[in-house]
């Protein structure tokens, strides 16, 4: 939509007022843009949890048939409030996040309007 549009514009300029980005519940911090490989961010309170994102790596692997075939592999870390999110809850958001990105990684990217 154009609202979200707008906002996103306002965030890579570096231009959101406080308003815009609190009272979130989940935030999603990404360092593999920076080549992070993997880390463990730290939870902004008043949110619940957050989402690590490391660098994609590339590997090669076996096919059923004796091939090599390129893969990247993503590296996502979960941090969470225990007292708002317990370990089923943060392990079943991470399994669709993970079903997600296998399935449809090209969904991110489309367009709403």
């Amino acid at each position: 939509s154009q609202e979200v549009r707008a906002l996103a514009a306002r965030a890579r300029d570096n231009k959101l007022k406080p308003e815009e980005f609190q009272g979130g519940s989940i935030t999603i911090s990404n360092l593999g843009m920076f080549g992070v490989r993997e880390f463990s961010a730290i939870i902004n309170p008043p949110q619940v949890a957050i989402l690590a994102v490391g660098s994609g790596q590339s590997q090669m692997r076996l096919t059923p048939e004796g091939d090599l075939e390129p893969f990247t592999t993503l590296t996502l870390t979960l941090s969470a409030d225990a007292r708002f999110v317990d370990e089923v809850t943060a392990a079943t958001f991470l399994r669709h996040v993970q079903r997600f990105l296998e399935s449809d990684p090209e969904a991110l990217f489309a367009d709403d309007a």
